[in-house]
């Protein structure tokens, strides 16, 4: 583990979980997240975020949510990465995720479209799932094929991937593959690393889960696969990456997904890094392991491209 890594982690612990444990109000969350992407998250040389818009889904045709193109030097016109960005299902956007993204863009060739989902709790699961699909029949229509799109997320963003891989799954159109960062696979919090790792992580309180489930499950049961992916199923799926630290919450969440997906009959890398903070990948650019999990995501998406 490298001294950056070292003297930046016991800074987030000393300055991020006192935040998270205290923090009631979504939209003062939403606040310091915007704020820490500005200061925290380093742009990628021949960045570009284009604005656009992509249509719902349901009675109101008319109506449509915001996204972003999101790439990095040279893409390929044939393939697509849908990228849906974390913060707990409360916060977050495509622009406090649109550096980490570029990074993976410039690695590996990939334009990536960015839905801004709507967040809970004014809008509650299953809206962020819905929106997802959205995003995903815009691609279609814009004439991508199911197999010509790469599926990716970190954090709520990973689980909401692996909610909308199970739904595409089940539905015949299967993507090429699918990458997850720190995913959130169950919104029950019945993992034993909840418990576990309630002191060691370096940003949640393990305590705090069914506070935050409270907040964006509206009607859903904690095990609704729209909600929990690690309750679906996932017949004839696409290999998938999971990449998450032995440090954090969501430890079992990744690691249970992992066997579920094999069970399904999926090939699936699990990648554990040792104490690093919960989706480390996306302060590429402060510490070397950020950028060598981003190299190991790159190496899985090549294989699709």
């Amino acid at each position: 583990m490298s001294l950056t890594l070292r003297l930046m982690g016991a800074m987030m612990r000393l300055t991020v979980r006192p935040v998270m444990r205290r923090a009631t109000d979504p939209q003062n969350m939403r606040h310091h997240f915007e704020r820490a992407a500005r200061r925290w998250f380093r742009p990628v040389p021949h960045m570009h975020a284009i604005p656009c818009q992509f249509p719902t889904l349901g009675s109101d045709q008319h109506a449509a949510r915001d996204a972003l193109w999101v790439g990095a030097g040279p893409v390929m016109s044939d393939q697509v990465l849908l990228y849906l960005h974390g913060g707990g299902y409360i916060a977050g956007s495509p622009k406090t995720h649109q550096a980490l993204v570029a990074r993976i863009s410039r690695m590996t060739g990939l334009r990536a479209f960015v839905p801004d989902y709507r967040l809970a709790p004014e809008h509650p699961l299953p809206a962020a799932l819905q929106d997802a699909r959205a995003a995903h029949a815009h691609l279609l229509q814009r004439g991508y094929r199911p197999d010509q799109i790469i599926l990716g997320g970190d954090s709520a963003g990973g689980g909401l991937a692996l909610a909308l891989l199970a739904e595409l799954c089940q539905s015949g159109q299967p993507p090429a593959a699918a990458f997850a960062l720190s995913p959130f696979c169950d919104l029950a919090f019945t993992g034993a690393s909840v418990r576990d790792n309630g002191r060691r992580d370096h940003f949640f309180p393990g305590d705090r889960g069914p506070y935050l489930a409270q907040m964006i499950l509206g009607d859903l049961a904690p095990e609704d696969p729209r909600a929990s992916p690690l309750y679906a199923n996932f017949p004839d799926c696409p290999p998938v990456l999971i990449q998450v630290s032995d440090a954090e919450i969501l430890y079992d969440d990744a690691r249970r997904m992992t066997d579920k997906l094999r069970d399904a009959g999926a090939e699936v890398a699990l990648q554990i890094w040792q104490d690093a903070p919960h989706v480390w990948q996306i302060f590429d650019g402060w510490f070397p392991e950020a950028r060598a999990a981003l190299r190991d995501v790159a190496h899985f998406l090549r294989r699709f491209c």
